[in-house]
């Protein structure tokens, strides 16, 4: 089972990555809420050094609020996280798979929700 939708982007840097991945984004009705360098963080809590690894907290506002709206306690899990990573040859982009997020949340009208952002992320990550 996976549980995001991957994309290698061949040969590319990540600040090229991460500037297609915000505007594929936009393109797709998400913003930015929340950022993380996970590289910079564990180098400065843990001094270690680790590739490029960043964590961009995607919110679509519509579609956020219909599902807060059918289950008020979702936010616990929003945004949708998308993580960009060096890997070897390029960057991998791996956005959470909403669906699979929401399994523990037993509602219909929520699942179906859940499976339109998919589809919309989905389609920003084939189009970084």
């Amino acid at each position: 089972m996976t549980y995001t939708i991957n994309r290698i982007i061949s040969d590319a840097a990540i600040d090229d990555v991460d500037a297609r991945t915000r505007k594929a984004l936009a393109d797709h009705g998400f913003g930015i809420l929340t950022e993380i360098d996970v590289k910079a963080t564990m180098k400065k809590k843990l001094d270690v050094e680790m590739p490029a690894y960043r964590i961009l907290g995607a919110c679509n506002p519509k579609m956020a609020h219909q599902a807060i709206g059918i289950e008020p306690r979702v936010g616990a899990m929003l945004p949708c996280n998308v993580i960009l990573r060096e890997v070897e040859g390029g960057v991998e982009v791996s956005a959470i798979d909403p669906v699979e997020s929401m399994q523990a949340i037993k509602n219909a009208e929520l699942t179906s929700v859940a499976g339109e952002v998919r589809k919309l992320l989905a389609m920003a990550v084939d189009t970084i």
